[in-house]
């Protein structure tokens, strides 16, 4: 964030570091900047705050907390925000201006079937891609998981692709329901792996504009395979029970891992994914860059994919057309040896809803992904 006089003059970097600002918020004077950034914290968030005119930087957050979206309470001698942890949901909570202690204020107290107690904190792991790249990932392990457990194990991809998910609960409504899904698998046995790759936010701009790239290469699926790679060697993990999952961006990667690497991905939930990049309505290629945009997409690799997959997708979607599920479905269908399960839900946009759609969705992920890999054969 910069700050410059209403008579003009020149820029001031009132947010120095190398970090980034994702959220702000003004004291009702106008003289404090209250803000959200990654310094010092790339994995999570905390809260600062500013003069305007520059001058020193206090944190107002440390250690486990996620602290993102500040607001200047109008008194000035506190700043409210919402706060997280890996086991405590997203809440509000207050700071005083000047610094000092973090409280919750709603819910002042978690509902009592919260199952604070069975959650687990995951762990900061970062694998090096192929290409050299180290790619940070979240891996969750179950309570009581120990080597020669040979359990089945499932790699998320969130969506985006600019989003980061963060060594907690997360301040947006999707990634908080999908974090709370990860530790639902853990708390079933499952190992899980979340990977923050790139073309994500968090890690620079290098990462985040890393080339080749979706429609220009799909070199974000390195990163996958380094993930998948590194939660098969595990010695909690049995290397032959691996699943995948995730909407959106998400979609398309467990989609490009199955088409890719059923030997490895033996089943995933594609929610709303993108399959063919070349036929999104906004592609106006030449002929050069529509084979790379195909060849980057999972429709692309239907002949070698095998593994049975469970669509998920909202006939109103106006972010990932609607055909794009069924364009692949079709496809997959002809060739005979996949199994394919559809889930459509009608009316609903990209994200559904309506909670009955959402619960169905998450419920049917799980049974569906379990019923091919959580019973040892």
């Amino acid at each position: 964030m910069f700050s410059i006089p209403l008579a003009g003059g020149v820029p001031e970097d009132i947010t120095p570091g190398e970090a980034f600002v994702e959220h702000s918020g003004l004291s009702s004077d106008g003289t404090t900047l209250f803000y959200s950034s990654n310094l010092g914290d790339l994995h999570g968030r905390q809260i600062w705050k500013v003069g305007t005119a520059g001058g020193k930087v206090l944190q107002l957050t440390k250690g486990e907390a996620i602290g993102t979206l500040p607001v200047a309470l109008s008194s000035g001698k506190r700043a409210a925000f919402l706060y997280a942890t890996a086991v405590h949901p997203t809440s509000v909570a207050t700071v005083p201006a000047a610094g000092g202690k973090v409280e919750v204020v709603a819910p002042r107290e978690l509902p009592a079937e919260f199952p604070l107690k069975e959650l687990v904190t995951p762990q900061l792991v970062i694998v090096k891609a192929a290409d050299g790249l180290e790619v940070p990932c979240q891996l969750f392990l179950p309570k009581g998981a120990k080597a020669g457990d040979k359990r089945p194990a499932v790699v998320y991809t969130h969506g985006g692709p600019i989003r980061q998910m963060l060594i907690g609960w997360h301040y947006m409504e999707f990634y908080s329901e999908a974090y709370g899904i990860n530790q639902y698998f853990a708390n079933r046995g499952y190992v899980v792996i979340s990977i923050n790759y790139r073309s994500g936010i968090g890690y620079g701009r290098s990462f985040r504009e890393a080339p080749n790239c979706g429609l220009e290469g799909a070199a974000e699926y390195l990163d996958v395979l380094a993930g998948v790679n590194y939660l098969r060697s595990r010695p909690e993990v049995d290397p032959e029970r691996v699943g995948a999952w995730g909407l959106s961006y998400g979609g398309l990667l467990t989609a490009l891992s199955l088409a890719r690497n059923s030997d490895i991905f033996k089943v995933g939930v594609d929610m709303a994914g993108v399959h063919d990049w070349s036929q999104m309505r906004w592609a106006r290629f030449d002929e050069p860059r529509r084979k790379v945009a195909r060849d980057s997409s999972p429709i692309a690799a239907v002949a070698t994919w095998t593994s049975p997959v469970l669509f998920i997708h909202g006939d109103d979607d106006r972010n990932v057309p609607f055909q794009q599920t069924t364009d692949i479905v079709q496809k997959l269908r002809a060739k005979g040896d996949v199994h394919v399960e559809l889930m459509i839900a009608p009316d609903e946009p990209h994200e559904f809803l309506l909670h009955a759609n959402r619960m169905e969705a998450y419920e049917r992920t799980f049974e569906f992904i379990d019923r091919y890999i959580g019973k040892k054969k």
